[in-house]
């Protein structure tokens, strides 16, 4: 049996403060829909760990740079109220777009330093799109714990600061990255790739993860990311956007894993933006 799908917040405010009440633990996954396994392992997830789970679905036109994305960002709830019933998730929440975003909205929520780097610096604004839209599910929810994929983490890492800096009452949980077979990271965009994309988009995990064990046996990031970003190129990505080793918790740049790192990448492959990052041990 499919979850209700709420789209007002009266309604849904009822629910979680019956909930409340009764003093269930309130789990709640944000996303944009167009749900993959990625997705659908954060509810598993919340579930485990939550009496009640909240799945929210909102294309959100803030952090979109580019109209012509926004326009082509797969809109697919009824399949993705199928594909969460095996998790039993308890409430599917469509906001309408004015329970988001009323007439006369005029308050943007920005985390500066976070922000600046990798995908701020070739995405301005997006992180403002995001930190707006979640600071707002989470009120709305008044959920006691979120689930993000690692596999967008500075915006994991972003969420958490946001969060903690409101005194939002909420934990931030971080779930690992799902991966194809093929090892790349499941996203919704992986569905604009040809079968030709699809094949380079893999490439790049194998790169990463080349990249990792050298980094891992102690040699220096200055001197393997360019073999590693031609590698990215002759293996068909028509533009490496960013290749970075930074800190886990800081996302300050490193030249050697002897902290706890992760190394990033964003390339395009097939038309199409791909976002990736793996995590590097310290030696």
């Amino acid at each position: 049996m499919t979850a209700p799908i709420l789209r007002r917040l009266a309604v849904l405010r009822a629910l979680t403060h019956e909930w409340h009440k009764q003093g269930e633990v309130i789990g709640v996954v944000p996303t944009m829909g167009a749900l993959h396994q990625g997705h659908l392992s954060l509810a598993e997830a919340a579930k485990a760990a939550c009496d009640r789970v909240i799945v929210t679905i909102f294309v959100n036109p803030k952090q979109f740079n580019n109209p012509e994305d926004l326009a082509n960002y797969p809109r697919t709830e009824q399949d993705d109220a199928k594909k969460l019933v095996p998790y039993d998730v308890d409430a599917i929440y469509v906001p309408a777009p004015d329970e988001i975003y009323p007439e006369g909205f005029a308050t943007t929520v920005s985390v500066s330093g976070l922000t600046d780097v990798m995908e701020g610096e070739f995405r301005p604004g997006h992180f403002d799109g995001v930190a707006t839209v979640v600071a707002k599910l989470f009120l709305q929810t008044q959920a006691d714990r979120a689930y993000f994929g690692e596999k967008d983490y500075q915006q994991l890492m972003i969420v958490r600061r946001m969060a903690r800096d409101l005194d939002i009452p909420i934990e931030v949980v971080g779930c690992p990255t799902i991966r194809e077979a093929s090892g790349l990271a499941m996203s919704s965009r992986n569905q604009r790739l040809s079968d030709k994309g699809l094949a380079i988009a893999a490439e790049k995990h194998r790169i990463m993860r080349a990249l990792v064990q050298a980094l891992e046996n102690g040699e220096a990031f200055g001197a393997l990311a360019p073999q590693a970003q031609a590698d990215l190129l002759t293996a068909g990505f028509s533009n490496v956007e960013y290749l970075q080793l930074r800190c886990a918790r800081t996302l300050a740049p490193l030249t050697h894993a002897e902290r706890p790192a992760r190394l990033f990448a964003a390339a395009w492959a097939d038309g199409v933006r791909l976002i990736d990052n793996l995590s590097v041990s310290s030696g």
